[in-house]
């Protein structure tokens, strides 16, 4: 899986190397190669994350995680050779408020998002009650394989 990043925020290889083996538990969960997967992933600020929610879902506020897929039907998707999955955006200082809330490691949270996202680009979402159970059971496997438990 390749994470291709741009950002201000230095993402250690640690991190790294935790993410990519997140992205590719999702992708081969859905039965993709994770060896022509890439998703792109940005850590931004608030006021970055505000803009970019305010843009293109029309809500004028701070979140934790964007998605942006790049397929609309998976269908499309699987029949691709390289497969650009689509983008990842993490507000950072959020990423840091709910570790701290929740009580856990800043690195569990960060992937948590990050795995979360990755469902939205593998057509996953939480709109309907049974999609939302669906996507938190994959989330918590994912992060059980990863060893970040709560």
């Amino acid at each position: 899986m390749n994470i291709i990043y741009d950002d201000e925020i230095e993402i250690k290889k640690d991190m790294l190397d935790i993410l990519k083996k997140a992205a590719e538990i999702c992708a081969l969960r859905e039965k993709l190669n994770p060896e022509v997967c890439e998703v792109s992933m940005s850590v931004v600020d608030e006021d970055t994350i505000r803009e970019l929610n305010a843009n293109y879902r029309d809500k004028d506020s701070v979140t934790d995680v964007l998605s942006f897929p790049q397929f609309d039907d998976f269908e499309n998707m699987v029949q691709q050779n390289e497969i650009c999955l689509g983008d990842v955006i993490i507000c950072n200082s959020i990423a840091i408020k709910q570790a701290e809330e929740y009580g856990h490691s800043y690195k569990r949270e960060f992937v948590y998002l990050f795995v979360h996202s990755m469902l939205h680009l593998l057509g996953y979402d939480h709109m309907e009650e049974e999609g939302k159970a669906v996507m938190r059971r994959l989330e918590e496997e994912t992060m059980e394989q990863l060893g970040l438990v709560r």
